[in-house]
């Protein structure tokens, strides 16, 4: 059983069935967002960012979008394979105390706690991320507007509905309710175009990583929304997913590294989080064209705790079982090991029946 898939858009392919994968030819990284999912990239994360790309010396891009954008910061710290352990651990054993008969922490809870964590694992060490030789960071953030320009009680339940209703139409249209903002490293030029959705891009400082990157990973309604960040338009800002879920975008690589890499928990890369129940929405499209996607096969996935990928569910599942679900996660975690063995083993000897259309 292959526990790796690797899927390549038509221009991709080509290139691989030429010249095979080096890791000159990636220009681009993005990182989903979906929670608990991302922890099973940790061990890729860790091989590629931690020995692979270390020993090229051009300027690579790394989008990310909620936990993407936890993992996209990650990689631009010194001795990121450290920081990604760290980060994997720190994630299996975030806990937050549930009150008899409570269900799920408030969102207040979270958030501040959340918070906290963020400026511990980060602390001292922001300039690293924000001044990297070589890598470009670009944090995507959900900005809202009209109804949802500032987070209210009954107003942005109502807002999120408007969103909902008006993206079900035309994903374009969400534009009027919620604007994708970009927080970007160096004064990079972003590295996809923004014609497909409305779009505003900040630059990424010391004085406005945290509340960007906590708005990045700010989930609605399981967090609170981050008002006002610093260089940035006011108004209340939330998880990047909700505009750019799996950063399904227009990309465009240089010639001199043609490729997007993409370690991904799955083969589909679903525009927005409101787009999750829209299946006509899920395909690949041309913007994927250059992109090289690692996913977890379908039978691997089945051979995993509860036969699945971790998820925000667990949170519910286990309650204040803490040491139920770090056993749970820990062990997928751990098993994941084998995507990299996979990896690393077609990178040596590339076998294009294992290259699969995206």
């Amino acid at each position: 059983m292959h526990a790796l898939n690797i899927y390549a858009g038509p221009t991709a392919r080509k290139h691989l069935a030429r010249d095979g994968l080096q890791a000159t030819d990636v220009g681009i990284i993005p990182a989903a967002a979906g929670g608990p999912k991302g922890l099973i990239l940790g061990p890729l994360d860790r091989f590629i960012f931690g020995s692979w790309l270390a020993a090229t010396t051009h300027e690579v891009h790394l989008v990310g979008a909620s936990i993407g954008a936890w993992r996209m910061a990650t990689a631009c710290l010194n001795q990121p394979e450290a920081a990604f352990a760290a980060l994997e651990r720190g994630y299996i054993h975030q806990h937050y105390e549930l009150s008899p008969g409570q269900k799920r922490p408030a969102a207040a809870q979270v958030s501040e706690l959340f918070g906290q964590t963020l400026k511990d694992f980060y602390g001292g060490r922001v300039e690293e991320v924000l001044h990297h030789p070589r890598f470009r960071l670009h944090m995507v953030t959900s900005r809202g507007r009209q109804l949802l320009r500032r987070e209210h009680r009954l107003g942005t339940p109502l807002g999120y509905a408007g969103a909902f209703l008006t993206n079900t139409v035309n994903r374009k249209a969400m534009g009027a309710w919620l604007e994708r903002v970009v927080f970007s490293s160096q004064h990079a030029a972003m590295p996809f175009g923004s014609n497909d959705y409305r779009t505003r891009q900040v630059d990424l400082s010391a004085g406005n990583f945290s509340p960007a990157l906590q708005a990045s990973c700010s989930i609605p309604f399981v967090l609170k929304a981050v008002h006002d960040i610093p260089g940035a338009p006011r108004g209340a800002y939330w998880d990047g997913g909700i505009t750019d879920y799996h950063l399904h975008l227009n990309y465009s690589p240089p010639q001199t590294a043609p490729l997007v890499l993409y370690p991904h928990f799955q083969k589909n890369v679903v525009p927005g989080w409101l787009d999750k129940g829209l299946r006509w929405r899920h395909g690949a499209t041309h913007h994927l064209d250059t992109m090289v996607l690692l996913a977890p096969s379908a039978e691997w996935i089945k051979s995993l705790p509860n036969a699945k990928l971790p998820d925000r569910n667990d949170f519910l599942h286990y309650g204040n079982d803490l040491a139920g679900r770090v056993r749970a996660w820990s062990a997928a975690t751990a098993a994941s090991q084998q995507l990299v063995d996979e990896f690393h083993a077609w990178l040596q000897r590339p076998d294009m029946t294992r290259v699969l259309a995206l």
